[in-house]
């Protein structure tokens, strides 16, 4: 098998688990050196299925829980030792990338290295549920502060280096909420919508520098997905629960975290230069792109006197919203 990324340095973002695991380990396979990297040694994991809601779960759901949770022990240590262990090149640095000194220890640390950074992944993200109403300044600043402000920090401290060299792969990791979601997490909706603002606005700004930048929503057995397929049924009050009916659907856990990780390596090849500020939904074997917004119709008044309320009630709703379709159709 060729290894397209040979001489390569890449930092993944993220790494200690789940697709952020599987995408370092799948940049390494490939040839390149790779800084595995999450918060903290032990890997504590960002999930609402805590002690005292698995207590609220039936014995066989709460085993299950708990079979599915410990596919995601780990950390950036045991993620660049399992990479050694494979014949790859790998190096752990423990980092809260919400931190900008810290992303920036982070960069340097793979520049220190092996002498460059080539490629960026970040894959690192925080989640959780909530009712707007009821949702905290805490939970909103904990969920963006990583994203994408995080992703920001990381981003402004590699691109320095990649211009320096005239080749960079910046890819961030996004969600389908970011087009907004019926679960109850506004604030994840809002970290995963800035996520796309910052990977398009980046793109474009560097378009003609030899880097390009993407997003990817990734749809894989995950620790979220466990946290979303068992949260709802810890709660006792429907109007708190994360989804507004009366059960939460079934998630459908059979892609993996590795099934996404071949086209995350192809985004970092040279065959890939073309490819720039595109967003890309990845589901085991299935890659969708989603297409750039764009104004479907609009309405002109001629001349220089501006809309009445009057002429808008008259005719917005023969023109501008004839056959109009809002978001809540996709939900009901």
């Amino acid at each position: 098998m060729s290894k397209h990324l040979s001489g390569k340095t890449a930092i993944v973002t993220g790494s200690g688990q789940g697709v952020g695991r599987a995408i370092a380990r799948a940049l390494a396979a490939q040839g390149a050196a790779v800084i595995t990297n999450n918060r903290v040694p032990g890997g504590k994991r960002d999930c609402q299925m805590d002690d005292e809601r698995l207590a609220r779960l039936t014995e066989e759901q709460r085993k299950w829980t708990i079979e599915e949770l410990e596919r995601f022990r780990g950390d950036a240590e045991t993620t660049a030792e399992l990479i050694r262990n494979e014949g790859g090149e790998a190096t752990a640095c423990f980092a809260d990338i919400t931190d900008y000194e810290a992303a920036g220890r982070l960069i340097d640390t793979a520049v220190r290295t092996y002498g460059s950074v080539d490629i960026l992944v970040n894959v690192a993200g925080a989640f959780g549920f909530s009712p707007f109403e009821k949702m905290t300044p805490e939970l909103f600043k904990k969920v963006t502060s990583v994203k994408p402000l995080g992703y920001f920090n990381t981003c402004r401290h590699a691109v320095p280096y990649m211009l320096e060299k005239g080749f960079g792969r910046i890819i961030n990791c996004t969600s389908r909420a970011w087009l907004g979601d019926i679960i109850r997490h506004a604030e994840y909706c809002t970290a995963n919508a800035g996520v796309v603002g910052l990977t398009r606005a980046l793109a474009v700004e560097y378009h003609d520098k030899g880097i390009t930048v993407n997003a990817f929503s990734p749809f894989a057995r995950t620790m979220a997905a466990v946290d979303l397929q068992m949260f709802d049924k810890t709660i006792s009050d429907k109007a708190d629960r994360a989804w507004p009916g009366d059960n939460a659907p079934t998630v459908d856990m059979t892609p993996l975290p590795e099934d996404l990780a071949p086209f995350i390596c192809y985004l970092c090849t040279e065959q890939a230069a073309h490819v720039t500020g595109s967003v890309f939904s990845l589901a085991g074997n299935s890659i969708g792109m989603y297409s750039d917004p764009v104004i479907t119709r609009n309405i002109v008044k001629q001349g220089k006197e501006r809309w009445t309320v009057d002429e808008l009630i008259d005719s917005a709703d023969r023109t501008l919203f004839n056959n109009y379709h809002s978001i809540i159709e996709q939900y009901i």
